[in-house]
């Protein structure tokens, strides 16, 4: 399976005022998101995909709760201390996690 987290846009007071509505907004990096998973999909074989909106930590470990994963790859960016190399988003679904993970620096 080939699968992404989109975080939710935060909903800010005042934002309404905006040109362009949070919603939409948020639809549209779903539907990009969707976009070049497929493209990835397609290129390396993989037909099961799935982009989900929410915490990436959270959502990965639902994941993990839900489907036999043989590993969990996870792109990091993390930007302090034991951050600096993996992220706090890396860091949580390592625990308890019944598969290995693989972090990959992404810059």
């Amino acid at each position: 399976m080939l699968a992404h987290v989109v975080e939710p846009i935060p909903k800010i007071w005042g934002m309404e005022s905006y040109a362009t509505n949070p919603d939409d907004l948020q639809d549209k990096i779903l539907e990009k998101t969707k976009e070049m998973l497929n493209e990835l999909g397609d290129k390396i074989g993989i037909t099961e995909r799935r982009v989900m909106l929410g915490g990436p930590a959270s959502k990965i470990r639902e994941l993990q709760a839900g489907y036999e994963a043989d590993a969990i790859v996870i792109g990091s960016h993390g930007h302090s201390g034991w951050k600096l190399m993996l992220g706090s988003t890396a860091i949580n679904p390592l625990h308890g996690a019944t598969c290995d993970v693989l972090t990959v620096y992404v810059g």
